[in-house]
């Protein structure tokens, strides 16, 4: 179902993505649409944004160093869990183009899956019908 109108406003979103040029486009268009973003490069410093910073959507690479975004947001949903939090949804973002890593992701637990090169216009369709329900820009 679509949206008659995208709000992203007062979203605060975290992307968790090792290439600086896609974290700096993606905080960029969010920024623009009157979101809060954070950006970082690996799951190290998603984790620590995740109790400091509080998003409200997770955009997540899959193939980061030293640990994928398939291991990162299992420890986010436990850390979800810890705190009694409902689970922050997630976008995957992968250069992996075959239909069976799509597949994995969503049984991974993100809610969506998007290739790159990112269509941006997508992506910020995908993020405005994760929103809270209610949620609205007056």
């Amino acid at each position: 179902m679509l949206k008659k109108s995208i709000c992203l406003k007062e979203l605060r979103l975290l992307v968790v993505d090792d290439d600086p040029d896609t974290r700096k486009i993606l905080a960029t268009l969010f920024k623009l649409e009157g979101s809060e973003v954070m950006t970082v490069a690996s799951a190290p410093e998603a984790l620590e944004a995740m109790l400091h910073f509080k998003p409200n959507i997770l955009i997540c690479d899959i193939c980061l160093p030293g640990e994928d975004g398939y291991s990162l947001l299992e420890k986010i949903r436990m850390l979800n869990k810890e705190q009694t939090q409902p689970e922050i949804p997630a976008i995957a973002l992968t250069a992996f183009v075959h239909e069976e890593d799509r597949t994995y992701a969503l049984l991974a637990g993100f809610q969506s899956y998007l290739y790159k090169p990112v269509d941006l216009k997508e992506l910020v369709f995908l993020v405005s019908n994760l929103i809270e329900p209610g949620s609205n820009c007056n």
